[in-house]
């Protein structure tokens, strides 16, 4: 059962839109490791702008996440990849339906 989420949107710089999607696919591995990280979904939202969705337990499994590699290497490639800040929303999940 999932209780918390994150809800991420990036906008990519003009031009980066590849690196974007690039990104977002090549952080599945790192969740993969994350056994707290229920769900992750890379979005892609329109034609710049992309999203990150994801689904832990409980706050432990979301803390766990934001101190993980996948967002070490958002944070610190948001300054090339994007043309403003990751927003970064907590948003609790009030009904789900997941595999298994």
């Amino acid at each position: 059962m999932v209780t918390v989420a994150l809800f991420v949107r990036l906008e990519a710089k003009p031009g980066k839109e590849k690196e974007v999607e690039n990104f977002l696919v090549g952080g599945l591995p790192l969740v993969m490791e994350e056994p707290a990280t229920t769900a992750w979904f890379g979005l892609r939202l329109g034609p710049t702008t992309f999203g990150i969705f994801d689904a832990f337990p409980d706050e432990t499994g979301r803390q766990a996440h934001l101190s993980g590699k996948v967002a070490a290497a958002l944070m610190a490639q948001a300054g090339d990849l994007f043309s403003e800040p990751p927003s970064i929303q907590d948003v609790d999940v009030l009904a789900a339906k997941l595999p298994g």
